[in-house]
C-alpha cells in the first residue's frame, strides 16, 4: 500500500489560527489533517515566515491534530510571488527528498500560501512530481451557519493540456536553467577529492541544504566520507565558526549513551561524582554529529526526537528541561529503512533527521575518482613521512596503478588510502610495484567473485584484470614449487619453463617471489 504525504506552504491564516487571531475555523493546513476521510502517514510544511512563529504553529498543529512529528522545512525566497524562486526552491526540495517514488502517494495543498505558491504547486502536480490537489472549502448550512472542510481539485482536459503545456513551453525552460546552473566554487568541499558526476551531485545538494537550519542524514558504506561531508556541511552553514562535536554512536557503551549526550546532575547515578554537560550543551549554538546514529539504542531514541521536536534536552537526574539550539547531522552505514521495518529505529525518528538526505556512493561506483585519489593519498603519505629517516619519496608504478585503479575497494577510500600507506612503508625501492600492492591488499574472505564482479565502467580495464589473475596464480605455483621454475610451469600446464619466466618479467614478478 502506498503511503500518503501531504506537503503544504504554512500560510498567515495558519499562524493566526494557531495565536487565536481567527475568528472562525482553524485555518487549511489544519483542516486537512482533521479530514476523517483520508490519514496521511508524513506531513511536510514549508515557511518562509520566522521559524520560530511557524515552529511554534507546528507545536499548536500536533496538539489540535493528533500528528506527531510534522515536519518543517526554512525556506528562503526572494518573494512570496516570485514564480521562478518558488519554482526553484520547492523543486529543489522535492528532489531533495528523492521524488517521485512508485510507493509514495503525493498531495499539495494549493490554499495556504500566496496564489504564486499554489500557481506552482499545479505546474508540479502535473508535471515532474505528479500529484493530487486539494483545497479549503466552505459550505454555508441552512442555519446561517459556515462549515469549514477540504475538496479536492480537479482540473478540465483543456487546462491540463492545453494551457500547462503552453506555459511551460514559455517559463519552465528557463526556471530550470536557473535550477541547473552550477554552483559557483566553496572552498568548504574543497577537501571532497573528484570529478565524477555522481559526487559533485552529492556535493550541490550538500550546498543547498547547508544554508537552511534542518537536520541532515547522511547514507553511504564505511569509508565514503560522511565526516567529511558533515564537517564541510557545518562550515557552509550560518552556524560556522560554532562548535562542531563528533560523537560516535557505536562507541559509546549503551548504559552511558544518555549521560554522554543529554549530560547528567551530580550523583543522578553511581558514578556520577561531577555534573556533565554532555555532547548537546557542548555543541548550543552549533552542530552535533552523531555518526553511526543506527547503533543509538531506542531510549536514547525517544530523547533524541523529543531534543529535535522540542528544541530542549533534560539532562540525567533532573527534571527541568535546558533549551538547546543545535543542529543534528547524522550518519550511517545501515539501512535505516530495514531497521525502522525491524523496529530497532523510531520511524518518527527517521523522518525527523531525513530533511536533507545525503546519499555517498561507494568507491565502485566513481570509477573516476580512483586516480584522483590515489595522487592526493600518495601526496598525503609522502609528505607526512618527508621528515622521517631514510624515507625515499615514494611513486607509483603504471603496474601498481592498475591494480589499484580495478581492484572493488569494498572499504572504500579509507581502504584506498591504507593500502597505499602499506605498500609505501614495506616497498624497499622509491617506486611502488604491482607487487607491493598485491601484497598489501586485503582481500575479502569468502567473496570469490570479487575479480568477475567489478563494476563496468568507460575506461575499463580488462587486460589489468587478466594480469591480475595470472601475477596471482604465478606466485601460487612459485611459492607452491619452493622457486623451482620447471616444477611451477607443471602446475600451471605451461610447455616450459621459459615461457613461465618471460610471462613472470612481464607482470614484474622477481624469480625469488614467493607470495600467496
Amino acid at each position: 500500500m502506498k503511503k500518503k504525504w501531504l506537503i503544504s506552504w504554512i500560510g498567515e491564516t495558519d499562524h493566526k489560527a494557531a495565536e487565536g487571531k481567527l475568528p472562525l475555523g482553524v485555518g487549511p493546513v489544519a483542516n486537512a489533517l482533521m479530514d476523517a476521510s483520508v490519514k496521511y502517514d508524513r506531513v511536510l510544511l514549508l515557511t518562509n515566515y520566522p521559524h520560530e512563529r511557524s515552529a511554534q504553529f507546528c507545536d499548536w498543529l500536533e496538539q489540535k491534530t493528533g500528528y506527531i512529528g510534522i515536519d518543517l522545512q526554512d525556506v528562503q525566497l526572494d518573494g512570496p510571488t516570485n514564480y521562478a524562486d518558488i519554482y526553484l526552491q520547492v523543486s529543489q526540495f522535492l528532489t531533495v527528498l528523492k521524488l517521485p517514488q512508485n510507493d509514495i502517494e503525493l498531495t499539495f495543498h494549493l490554499s495556504p500560501g500566496t496564489p504564486a505558491m499554489a500557481v506552482i504547486w499545479i505546474m508540479l502536480a502535473k508535471t515532474r512530481f505528479p500529484a493530487s490537489l486539494i483545497q479549503s472549502a466552505q459550505t454555508k448550512l441552512n442555519d446561517g451557519s459556515v462549515e469549514f472542510g477540504i475538496e479536492k481539485v480537479d482540473f478540465s482536459f483543456d487546462l491540463a493540456s492545453d494551457f500547462l503545456p503552453e506555459f511551460l513551453q514559455r517559463s519552465e525552460q528557463r526556471i530550470e536553467r536557473l535550477a541547473s546552473e552550477p554552483l559557483s566554487s566553496a572552498p568548504e568541499f574543497s577537501k571532497i577529492i573528484h570529478r565524477s558526476a555522481v559526487m559533485q551531485e552529492q556535493i550541490d545538494l550538500s550546498r543547498r541544504v547547508a544554508i537552511h537550519n534542518v537536520p541532515v542524514l547522511i547514507l553511504g558504506e564505511t569509508g565514503t566520507g560522511k565526516e567529511l561531508f558533515a564537517t564541510a556541511i557545518h562550515e557552509a552553514s550560518r552556524r560556522k565558526g560554532e562548535a562542531l562535536i563528533a560523537v560516535n554512536c557505536g562507541a559509546i557503551p549503551k548504559e552511558l549513551v544518555n549521560s554522554e549526550l543529554f549530560g547528567h546532575k551530580k550523583g543522578a547515578f553511581t558514578g556520577a561524582d561531577s555534573v556533565r554537560l554532555g555532547h548537546f550543551r557542548e555543541a548550543d549554538g552549533g552542530t552535533l554529529f552523531l555518526d553511526e546514529i543506527g547503533d543509538l539504542p531506542l531510549n536514547a531514541q525517544v530523547r533524541l526526537l523529543r531534543a529535535l521536536q522540542e528544541g530542549q534536552i533534560t539532562p540525567v537526574g533532573e527534571t527541568n528541561p535546558v533549551k538547546v539550539d543545535v543542529r543534528i547531522i547524522a550518519a550511517t552505514h545501515r539501512d535505516l529503512m530495514a531497521e525502522v521495518a525491524a523496529g530497532r529505529f523510531r520511524e518518527d525518528l527517521f523522518h525527523r533527521l531525513a530533511v536533507g538526505i545525503i546519499h555517498l556512493p561507494p568507491l565502485r561506483e566513481r570509477a573516476e575518482d580512483i586516480e584522483l585519489l590515489i595522487e592526493h593519498s600518495l601526496a598525503r603519505i609522502n609528505n607526512d613521512s618527508r621528515d622521517l629517516p631514510e624515507w625515499q619519496n615514494k611513486i607509483i608504478s603504471v603496474g601498481a596503478k592498475k591494480i589499484l585503479l580495478n581492484h572493488p575497494w569494498p572499504g572504500n577510500i579509507r581502504e584506498l588510502y591504507h593500502t597505499l600507506l602499506r605498500a609505501a612503508i614495506w616497498s624497499r625501492q622509491a617506486e611502488i610495484r604491482a607487487e607491493d600492492i598485491e601484497r598489501n591488499l586485503l582481500q575479502a574472505p569468502s567473496n570469490s567473485n570479487q575479480i568477475l564482479d567489478q563494476t563496468l565502467h568507460k575506461g575499463f580495464d580488462l587486460q589489468a584484470v587478466l594480469d591480475q589473475v595470472e601475477r596471482h596464480y604465478l606466485q601460487r605455483a612459485m611459492k607452491k614449487a619452493a622457486g623451482k621454475k620447471k616444477q611451477a610451469a607443471e602446475y600451471l600446464n605451461i610447455t616450459n619453463y621459459q615461457t613461465l619466466s618471460n610471462r613472470m618479467e612481464k607482470l614484474g614478478i622477481s624469480s625469488d617471489e614467493q607470495t600467496d
